[in-house]
């Protein structure tokens, strides 16, 4: 990764990683930049660490452009993890060196940098129980399987849900917190992951590589979760596969999730939100013990663009942590 030195002093700059155009990993470059200053209801915060998400991927390569427009040059990384620098006019609730986490807009410049701006009412305290980098894998991933699961799907104990993708980072959340609602959890995964799943809480696993998903499910689902890239005839299969009344529940929100309005099943698209006491929900859930924060992987910030052409070529397993601090 090359270095972009800034001409502001060195005691008003940080190092952040940022691309000036869209394009390959390569785009990702370690630059000297201005150190923000928090405006009114703004926090600043020194990470510690954050996260590589997909979605960071497809905003570099220029894939995002209509839904998520972002201003060049921009700094990917949507989870943040660290502790309060700095407080903005009207931000109460927080104090300088308290540890916090949350995950940015969209739009807005990410946490791949010493410092970052976040609005103050969007910070939760961050997790006791487990390493304060560690905690950036906790809340975009498991915001959406919360959100996918309760705000969206209605689960309820007793229900039956597959969830399709649940080797991933949002599967391995939904799985937990599914199996925690006592819902049975049908889970797909490859042979090298089925285990992990298990013990993640899922009462079935289904072998995705060898196995037509629909045509292996015993009996209907009450809910679907759809996280993993597929084919829209499949996805309509699984679909089929959810009984009266049920929900199609989709992250991949690139193909519109299938509803079956005679059957009466809904389908969601879902896009996360920023929510704090959700993601203080699942604080306290790490920190009862009830919740595992599993980390494949920890990466040095001048290894971001590695990072990203390895995630390219599927040779990232796990939830990546991109250690700032």
């Amino acid at each position: 990764m090359t270095s972009t030195p800034s001409t502001s002093g060195p005691t008003s700059t940080m190092t952040a990683v940022r691309f000036h155009a869209y394009g390959e990993p390569d785009v990702l470059t370690l630059d000297e930049v201005a150190r923000p200053e928090p405006g009114a209801g703004q926090v600043r915060v020194r990470v510690a660490a954050t996260s590589f998400n997909g979605i960071d991927a497809n905003v570099r390569a220029g894939r995002m452009q209509g839904p998520i427009p972002v201003a060049l040059p921009h700094t990917p990384g949507r989870d943040v993890a660290g502790t309060v620098d700095a407080l903005g006019a009207g931000v109460d609730g927080l104090e300088v060196g308290q540890p916090v986490v949350t995950f940015l807009p969209m739009t807005a410049d990410g946490a791949s940098a010493q410092f970052v701006l976040v609005d103050g009412d969007t910070l939760t305290s961050a997790p006791t129980s487990i390493p304060l980098a560690d905690a950036a894998a906790l809340p975009l991933v498991g915001l959406t399987a919360y959100q996918s699961l309760f705000d969206h799907a209605g689960l309820r104990p007793g229900q039956r849900v597959l969830v399709n993708g649940a080797s991933g980072a949002v599967g391995d959340y939904a799985v937990q917190l599914a199996a925690a609602a006592g819902a049975h959890v049908v889970a797909t995964a490859s042979p090298g992951s089925a285990d992990r799943v298990r013990a993640a809480g899922a009462a079935e696993v289904v072998d995705h590589t060898t196995t037509d998903v629909a045509s292996a499910l015993s009996e209907p689902v009450d809910v679907l979760l759809q996280l993993a890239p597929i084919d829209p005839e499949r996805f309509a299969a699984l679909a089929a596969r959810v009984a009266d009344g049920g929900v199609v529940v989709s992250t991949t929100v690139w193909m519109p999730a299938p509803a079956d309005e005679a059957r009466g099943v809904r389908a969601v698209d879902v896009f996360v939100r920023p929510d704090r006491d959700e993601l203080a929900e699942l604080v306290a859930r790490v920190d009862r013990g009830e919740l595992e924060v599993r980390v494949g992987e920890r990466v040095p910030l001048a290894e971001l663009a590695d990072l990203h052409t390895r995630a390219a070529a599927g040779r990232v397993t796990g939830k990546a942590v991109v250690v700032v601090g």
